[in-house]
This record gives C-alpha cells, structure tokens and sequence, in this order.
C-alpha cells in the first residue's frame, strides 16, 4: 500500500485557543479550526426571585440549532415543575402549539424506590401550556434545584416544524429524577422568544445559558 505524502508547506498548526487540527479544504494538507459543533455562548441570566425568564434576543437565523444549559435552578415553592414556552417573531403570551414526549427514571436515596416509566401528565397533544422539563417536580429545600439543558433545532425556518429535546435532573422528596422531554412547536412561523418558569411561584435562584452552535 503507498504511503501518502503531505507537503510540509500546506501544514499550518499554529496553536489556537479552542481550536483543533483538522484537514483543509483541498483535504492535501492540515490546519487548525474548528470541526463543527462548538459552542458560542449569547447570553447569560442570573434568576432572583424571578417570576420568569424570557430570551428575547440572540434566537434568529445565525444558528440552525440552539442550546440553553439550566444549572441549579432553586424553586420558591415546594414540588413544582420547571417548565418552557415560545413564542413566534411578533407573536405574545407564549402559547405556541407543542406536541411533546415525556419519560422519566428515579432512584431514591435510600435506593427503596426506582422507577423507569413515561409520563403522560407531562406531555402535550397539540396544547399550547408549558412544557414541563422536569417529571415530578423539584423540591425547595435548601440543598435542592434542578439542572439539564434544552436543545432547540432551526427556530427561524418558515418551512419546517420546530423540533427540541432536551434532560434534566431533579431533587424531590429524596429522590434523584432523571426526566428526558422531546417534541415539537406545530408552527411554521419563525419562533425568537423563549421563556422558563416554574409551574407556582418564582424561580428563587438558578443560571440559563443561551449558546448557539455552529
């Protein structure tokens, strides 16, 4: 089998942050770059006894998919569900059509209790509430929240339906719950805002990212 030569000339390596080697163009030489899928983060929100928190900026065409990271976010009330909405470009109320899945696993910490099953009471059929991101809730003692991330796939087609899936793990009652959401927003409008908040009460404490991945 022939050994394939690469010309010392089309090597450019120089070291960049956050960069990795990679084939050029021409696929006869390596550069460095990025390989696809890196994160860009848009924004950052710090949640104090907030009632909501909305995304309305940073969702348009410059990303075909989008990523929000919660991480520890803190109910004020006791057992509720986190949840998110949309709305499309010019749209309010943050009420666009969802048909949804939902299944969930736990595990109590004393291990007496597992469970893995789907949810019914947290998926939508052509409904227009929240989508719950959690299976049984989240508890507000001090030491609990709930942390996952949402990915939300080409908000701004005119074409298509809007797809997202997304985990989450949650605190309730001594148990860990692993919840797993998907569906869609019925809608071939362009969606840009996106809104969390919990089912009562506020969110007392907690950080959402909003990335875009390229």
């Amino acid at each position: 089998m022939a050994l394939s030569k690469v010309d010392y000339n089309s090597i450019n390596v120089t070291p960049a942050a956050s960069k990795a080697l990679k084939w050029n163009s021409s696929a006869n030489g390596f550069e460095t770059g990025d390989l696809g899928g890196s994160l860009t983060l848009l924004s950052t929100t710090t949640a104090s006894s907030s009632a909501t928190v909305s995304f309305t900026s940073g969702i348009d065409s410059t990303y075909k998919e989008y990523v929000f990271k919660f991480i520890n976010i803190h109910p004020a009330t006791d057992q509720v569900d986190f949840q998110f909405q949309a709305n499309v470009a010019g749209g309010s109320g943050y009420n666009e059509t969802i048909t949804s899945t939902f299944f969930q696993a736990y595990n109590a910490e004393d291990d007496s209790g597992t469970s893995l099953s789907y949810q019914t009471g947290d998926d939508l059929a052509q409904g227009t509430g929240f989508q719950n991101l959690v299976g049984d809730g989240v508890d507000n003692a001090n030491d609990e929240n709930v942390s996952g991330y949402l990915h939300l796939f080409d908000p701004s087609s005119t074409t298509f339906v809007k797809h997202f899936f997304g985990t989450s793990n949650s605190s309730i009652t001594g148990y860990s719950t692993n919840g797993f959401f998907a569906g869609y927003f019925n809608t071939t409008s362009a969606i840009d805002e996106i809104q969390f908040k919990m089912s009562s009460g506020d969110i007392d404490a907690g950080t959402i990212k909003l990335y875009g991945v390229s």
